[in-house]
């Protein structure tokens, strides 16, 4: 009797030691019964929260999922654009479990490196269809929100029979092969020189009308320059005519010396000129006898 005690106690301490297991935050747990996934009541498999959770020992075999989000950084592929070019894409791709069940009947019992070769399967095909349909242009540039968006919403419909949630897919880089590379930087250097060529030619066009536009102006300055001093000149020349006038009329003998004063300083200003006139004409009448010729 003592020898059969001693096995039923200890199968009695571990039977309910088998029947409990803990799930780790961040994980979920999913038990497998006779090899089939145990569900709930609404034919979902049975999710087992973070904590102390229990089973049957013997027959139940808990497995333990990543519930996290999960980050797969795909490596690069080449795909053809509509232009018949090919390109190399590197993207990478947020997900997580969403039906722990499918997941772990799709994956081979919940291998993570069996869900991403699948996923990555799917990404890849939706790349392919969405940059067989676009120009290199459109991918970098134009269209490359798009392109994301479209194959996220394809990977998250197919996805679906894996059980994972695609939550997001970026593209990161976009390069081109070496030997397409060149021709295609030398079309865009030559695509860039014609605008700057067009650029300069528009830039003299412009100077040339800038510069007409300020000749013109100084021309018109200059004119209405000249037709100021003109004026003002000939409203001088009267005023002095009138001055000389109101001079000779009052005083003739006065006028006639001054007019002789001025032909004297025109005809001797210039040291070199010589002048041949008579010593006794007229026009030295001042310098011989100046005082008499005013008192007169």
């Amino acid at each position: 009797m003592r020898k059969l005690l001693i096995p039923l106690l200890i199968v009695a301490i571990i039977l309910p030691l088998m029947s409990v297991f803990v799930i780790d935050e961040g994980d979920r747990g999913i038990v497998i019964r006779f090899g089939r996934v145990l569900k709930d009541d609404t034919d979902m498999a049975r999710i087992y929260e973070p904590g102390l959770q229990f089973k049957w020992p013997l027959v139940d075999r808990v497995r333990t999922l990543d519930a996290r989000i999960q980050t797969m950084d795909d490596q690069s592929d080449r795909f053809v654009t509509s232009e018949k070019k090919d390109v190399i894409i590197d993207s990478y791709v947020k997900w997580r479990i969403k039906d722990f069940g499918q997941y772990y009947l799709s994956t081979g019992g919940g291998n993570r490196l069996t869900a991403e070769a699948l996923l990555q399967r799917k990404v890849a095909d939706g790349l392919r269809a969405e940059i067989g349909s676009k120009t290199i242009k459109e991918i970098v540039s134009e269209k490359r929100e798009q392109v994301m968006s479209d194959v996220l919403a394809e990977a998250q419909t197919s996805a679906g029979d894996i059980g994972i949630e695609v939550i997001d897919l970026r593209i990161k880089k976009i390069n081109l092969p070496e030997e397409i590379s060149e021709s295609i930087y030398k079309r865009m250097r030559a695509e860039r020189e014609t605008v700057a060529r067009r650029h300069r030619s528009q830039g003299r066009e412009k100077a040339e009308v800038i510069r007409a536009q300020a000749e013109l102006e100084v021309a018109t300055v200059l004119a209405e320059a000249e037709k100021t001093a003109r004026v003002t000149r000939g409203e001088a020349d009267a005023e002095a005519a009138k001055i000389f006038a109101d001079t000779f009329s009052k005083d003739p003998d006065f006028y006639k010396f001054l007019r002789s004063l001025q032909a004297y300083k025109k005809s001797l200003s210039n040291k070199g000129d010589i002048l041949v006139v008579d010593p006794n004409s007229e026009f030295f009448q001042y310098m011989k006898e100046p005082s008499l010729k005013l008192n007169q």
